[in-house]
């Protein structure tokens, strides 16, 4: 009897990474994703966009009549081990993962993937198909070889694979017996200096070392923790460690659900994504992925000069990221459209003033920074909140990014409320009373406003924009802001409405008035997360865990979450691994677990 996952394009994929380069791997153990010399790049290895049976875009180490599989990662860590067993019992035992430790007094992390596989019992025959893909999956990278190497020209950049296996084993894809372990090196163009076998090995104990290091260095709640670890770490492999960006997801074009055209590139940054990413990292005490943030944001507040913010920017500060269409690769199981680029760049999104702004300030407090914020820096964060006080009545896509819908929408303008408040408290912490006061005013300006175009008093609740009466599920963030308190009977009649007309099941959608694509038929897994918040705070726990634990059960093996969810047939859909989903997981499971003083 054979126990094998389902074959063919789906999202129970795992992540490895390192900072600079990530890969998604099937449960088979093929590289099926991974995008160079950045996230936002050409992909080197594009199978799962695709169709359903590429003839190139991954790497694969196959074992002849396969019977099992099994995968998971070492703990606490993203290195990934892959078993392979024949039907005669013989199995290989794969270990991906990318290198990330300390070398010479600084961080190493290649643009380079490590892989080794060894025979755990008996001999098993396998084959190695690498087939690394060019001009967006159009065709097979072209390849030259040495007497230990093979060269792959890509779009973008030249990989070289260095191995102590047999060269020729891999260019003709000869199914041979494994009869001793292998290592591979799939890197940047240059000489490995050392030895193969021993020096991957090195890398991946050294690997090994970093992560568990870095986990150890986390505040974890006592429940929930493989979870918790789990999003952080992978949360971690969103961050493009050379500017401080975070990505959405490290995919793109994955559709929100069948055929619905909202196929979408995610392999951007955010500030709204960022800010809830960073929010929840913080719980855990990871300040390095703060820290290098805050210099990504820096940079960005210079660069716009107290003048418009883009909701999204590319991992290198890159304004222009322009949308288009591909026609090379066949899309996540043959569904089109793919794009590369964002069109949110154009768009008007006023809530991310709000979001730079409280980020920022936290430079101003936290005492555990190398670099605290400075007058100097708050002065340049004015600019940021005049333009938040500016912008707080003005129409925008909002953060569902509408691409034909404009309004005044509330959580834009909280938000922007929310800027206008930090920068008050951020400006008593550093003694400038009378800029204290300006902004303190420009708040109470904004709350009256909201309170007076925003609130439907015959209706007891709050509506998603200036004057309507439509809800999203974003309303529920006002009392996470600040805004309002949960037993304000305003926030209590808005969360009533929002749990009477946009939970469906256990989950619960973002909206569900049609858009620019008609009506949206999956729920958006970050509002489940901010649904199970919201009951907490209006102390139903019970009914928070039940819904927290189930979102849970819907995790990939790879404990992960994409940013959609299907009713009926629960499968995941929308880019994957989703940053807002992890940030739900994290958010809910410390605000859920026992206290550790609870451990007796």
């Amino acid at each position: 009897m054979t126990n094998l996952p389902p074959r063919g394009p789906n999202l129970d994929l795992a992540p490895i990474g390192n900072c600079a380069i990530s890969a998604l791997i099937d449960r088979y153990g093929r590289y099926v994703w991974a995008c160079a010399p950045r996230v936002d790049g050409d992909p080197v290895f594009s199978a799962l966009m695709d169709g359903q049976a590429p003839d190139h875009g991954f790497w694969s180490v196959e074992v002849e009549n396969l019977r099992d599989v099994t995968q998971a990662y070492i703990p606490n860590t993203p290195v990934l081990r892959t078993v392979l067993t024949a039907e005669d019992g013989s199995a290989v035992e794969i270990i991906d993962f990318a290198p990330r430790h300390m070398k010479h007094a600084r961080t190493y992390r290649p643009l380079a993937f490590g892989r080794i596989i060894r025979p755990l019992n008996g001999v098993p025959r396998v084959t190695i198909r690498l087939r690394p893909s060019a001009d967006w999956g159009a065709r097979k990278a072209e390849c030259t070889s040495g007497s230990n190497h093979v060269r792959y020209q890509c779009t973008d950049l030249t990989l070289r694979l260095t191995t102590d296996c047999p060269v020729s084993h891999v260019l003709e894809e000869r199914t041979f017996r494994l009869e001793q372990p292998y290592a591979f090196f799939l890197g940047p163009d240059e000489g490995y200096d050392q030895e193969v076998g021993p020096g991957v090995q090195s890398a991946l104990d050294r690997t090994v070392a970093y992560w568990k290091a870095w986990v150890r260095t986390l505040y974890i709640p006592l429940d929930y923790q493989e979870a918790v670890i789990r999003a952080a770490i992978t949360l971690k492999l969103c961050v493009y460690e050379e500017t401080g960006a975070i990505v959405a997801a490290m995919t793109t074009s994955v559709p929100e659900f069948p055929e619905s055209g909202r196929n979408w590139d995610y392999r951007y940054c955010w500030i709204r994504d960022a800010y809830y990413t960073v929010r929840a990292l913080n719980r855990l005490g990871a300040v390095d992925i703060l820290e290098n943030y805050l210099v990504y944001l820096r940079n960005l507040v210079d660069n716009s000069a107290g003048g418009h913010v883009q909701p999204v920017y590319g991992v290198g500060l890159e304004p222009g990221i322009g949308e288009s269409i591909l026609t090379s690769v066949e899309g996540y199981r043959g569904m089109k459209p793919v794009r590369v680029g964002n069109q949110a760049h154009e768009h008007l999104q006023h809530d991310v003033y709000g979001q730079m702004v409280l980020v920022l300030v936290q430079s101003f407090h936290d005492q555990r920074l190398l670099r605290p914020g400075t007058v100097d820096d708050f002065y340049s964060l004015e600019a940021v909140g005049e333009r938040a006080f500016a912008m707080h009545d003005q129409t925008d896509a909002g953060l569902w990014e509408f691409r034909t819908i404009a309004r005044v929408h509330t959580y834009s303008s909280v938000m922007c409320w929310a800027a206008c408040d930090r920068l008050a408290k951020a400006a008593n912490k550093l003694g400038l009373e009378a800029r204290a006061t300006v902004w303190a005013d420009r708040a109470a300006v904004i709350r009256a406003r909201i309170e007076k175009e925003a609130y439907l008093p015959e209706l007891g609740r709050f509506g998603a924009s200036f004057g309507g009466e439509e809800l999203d599920a974003s309303l529920l963030q006002l009392v996470d802001l600040g805004f309002l308190t949960p037993d304000d009977p305003r926030q209590v009649g808005t969360f009533d409405a929002i749990e009477r007309d946009l939970k469906k099941g256990p989950y619960l959608f973002r909206y569900v008035e049609p858009d620019d694509f008609g009506e949206p038929e999956t729920a958006f897994n970050f509002c489940t997360f901010w649904f199970i918040e919201a009951l907490h705070q209006n102390g139903r726990d019970d009914e928070a865990r039940a819904i927290f634990e189930e979102m849970l059960s819907r995790r990939t093996h790879a404990g992960l979450l994409s940013e959609d969810i299907s009713l009926g047939d629960d499968e995941l859909w929308g880019n994957y691994p989703q940053t807002y989903s992890l940030v739900g997981i994290i958010n809910c499971a410390v605000l859920l677990s026992r206290s550790w003083t609870d451990v007796r």
